[in-house]
C-alpha cells in the first residue's frame, strides 16, 4: 500500500539540543532525511515548541541552523508535548493529502512519543525513526531511564503497539523510503 507521507522535525531548537544525548548524531540523521525527503518532494514540518525556556524569538527557541525550515516549508508552533493540540498540524496533513507521518525530533519521551501517539489517533501512518530522535542527558541518578534506554524503549513499545487499521513501522533512516508524490499509485 502507498503513503502520502511528510516528515515531522520536532523541537530540534538550540535550547533543547544543547541538552540533548547523541545531539549532534541526530541532527545529521535528520538533516539527512531532510534532504531525502525534499528530493522526493516530500513535505517537511518543523514544529517548534514556545513556553518557558522558548520564548519565540530568542536563540534558544531557533530551530538549529542546520535544520531550520525552508522559506516555503510549514512551520507549526505549539506549547504542549502534542504537535496536534490546538494547533493546525492535523489541517495542514489533511490539505497536503497526507497519510503517513514520518516522526522525528526531541523528546524521545515526550512530545516524540506524544504527537506519535496522537498522529495514531488521528488516522494518520506512522513511521517512528529510531536514531531520529532523542532525549535530554541526565544524571544516572533518580528513576528516569538514561537516555539511551529511554530511546530503546520508545522504538521497542512502537515495534508492539497496535492501532486498528494503522500501519506502524519502526525503521532506522537508512531504511526510510520516500516515495515522489507522482509515483504513489492508489491501491
Amino acid at each position: 500500500m502507498s503513503h502520502a507521507s511528510a516528515l515531522l522535525v520536532i523541537d530540534m531548537q538550540n535550547a533543547p539540543v544543547a541538552i540533548a544525548y547523541r545531539a549532534a548524531e541526530t541532527v545529521a540523521v535528520i538533516a539527512g532525511l531532510r534532504e531525502r525527503a525534499k528530493a522526493a518532494g516530500i513535505p517537511v514540518i518543523t514544529i517548534q515548541d514556545r513556553g518557558s525556556g522558548l520564548e519565540a524569538g530568542t536563540e534558544g527557541w531557533r530551530v538549529v541552523p542546520e535544520l531550520a525550515p525552508d522559506a516555503h516549508e510549514t512551520v507549526v508552533h505549539k506549547n504542549s508535548p502534542d504537535s496536534f493540540l490546538d494547533t493546525d498540524l492535523d489541517k495542514v496533513l489533511k490539505a497536503l493529502g497526507v497519510t503517513e507521518v514520518v516522526v522525528t525530533g526531541f523528546a524521545t519521551e515526550i512530545c516524540v512519543d506524544t504527537t506519535a501517539r496522537q498522529a495514531l489517533s488521528h488516522r494518520y501512518d506512522l513511521v517512528l525513526v529510531t536514531d531520529g530522535h532523542t532525549t535530554s542527558v541526565r544524571p544516572d541518578s533518580g528513576e528516569f531511564a538514561s537516555p539511551r534506554q529511554s530511546i530503546a524503549h520508545l522504538n521497542e513499545i512502537f515495534r508492539n503497539i497496535g492501532f486498528p487499521g494503522r500501519s506502524i513501522r519502526v525503521l532506522p533512516a537508512s531504511e526510510v523510503a520516500f516515495a515522489p508524490a507522482d509515483e504513489l499509485r492508489s491501491e
